[in-house]
């Protein structure tokens, strides 16, 4: 899958679309919205069912308001994913998205590098079968064949399998959460049995199979001028659990081990994320045509799949460096 988090921000219309011709098919007031505007101009060009369109519905933001007409607090009622189906299918020029993800939880859930569960930040919430009701109609008018979760936790994905199931409501078929080398921890420890074929038969698209560019080893690289453009020096304090030293000395390690191999740090990241077999499909991301050509082939080219010798490798390293982006 091709993320495209950074059209509209890092990248020029010609150049989203120079990567999404390529491929095989930090959100702010000013640019949000301008990536489904790259993505459905571009459309018009390949016929609709070539395409995978894959689009989510912003959860619990006190911040981010802009994205409704009159809104002080996104929440993931009827009345909020409504709208932002409706604004989305608009910019995107299409009667109907494929998969409908909610970004991230209504209630509260440690998010984007908070590790532990702060119970004093409980909330009120809106009830997961209301949340199901709201996109069953959407399914219902043909706007939205399926829906998902991202950044969910083994309560949420739970709560709401049974509310689908107790109710007739529809079920999610996806999470879309962080995975990588660096962040494994998170989904490993649970929600890999919970999302199992033989239990809830939920398919993880892993985010940042690249943990934001740092298992490229841009940013092992001394040369500043080399990276000032890539997203955590472009952005401070995004992602800047990457950032840390201890991380920086795991992926130096993942660095060396691909290396003994005759593998690219990307074709080892790539090939790991790919391998899990809990995981159905990686969601890579670029700023440049040449970035995207790397990572396929890169993801392609790594050996199917990576050899025992280096897998264990993998896990030595894990054994050592268990989650450094977190602890």
């Amino acid at each position: 899958m091709l993320g495209t988090m950074t059209f509209g921000e890092q990248n020029t219309e010609k150049e989203a679309h120079d990567m999404l011709s390529y491929y095989p098919i930090p959100m702010k007031k000013e640019t949000q919205g301008r990536t489904d505007l790259y993505i459905g101009r571009w459309m018009k060009s390949i016929p609709r069912d070539k395409v995978i369109l894959a689009t989510k519905v912003c959860g619990y933001s006190e911040r981010a308001s802009y994205c409704r007409d009159n809104a002080k607090v996104l929440r993931v009622d009827a009345v909020n994913i409504k709208e932002s189906v409706e604004k989305s299918l608009k910019r995107f020029d299409t009667d109907y998205i494929d998969l409908l993800q909610i970004h991230w939880p209504d209630r509260y859930v440690p998010l984007f590098g908070e590790f532990s569960y702060n119970a004093s930040k409980w909330r009120e919430s809106i009830p997961f079968n209301e949340q199901l009701r709201a996109f069953q109609e959407l399914i219902a008018e043909g706007k939205v064949r399926y829906i998902g979760v991202s950044n969910e936790t083994s309560f949420g994905v739970m709560e709401f399998v049974h509310a689908a199931k107790n109710e007739g409501l529809p079920k999610i078929v996806s999470i879309q959460n962080n995975y990588n080398l660096l962040a494994r921890c998170p989904f490993e420890v649970d929600l890999v049995e919970v999302c199992h074929p033989k239990n809830y038969n939920i398919g993880l698209l892993a985010y940042s199979p690249l943990a934001g560019g740092t298992l490229s080893g841009k940013y092992l690289d001394i040369n500043y001028e080399a990276t000032q453009r890539c997203r955590l020096n472009l952005f401070p304090g995004y992602m800047e659990r990457y950032n840390k030293s201890l991380a920086k000395e795991t992926t130096g390690l993942y660095f060396q081990l691909a290396k003994e191999h005759g593998l690219t740090l990307v074709q080892l990241a790539l090939g790991f994320t790919r391998d899990s077999s809990h995981v159905a499909s990686s969601i890579i991301g670029a700023t440049s045509v040449g970035q995207l050509k790397e990572d396929i082939d890169a993801f392609l080219s790594s050996p199917r799949p990576l050899p025992p010798e280096v897998r264990e490798g993998i896990e030595g390293i894990f054994k050592r460096y268990k989650d450094p982006a977190f602890f």
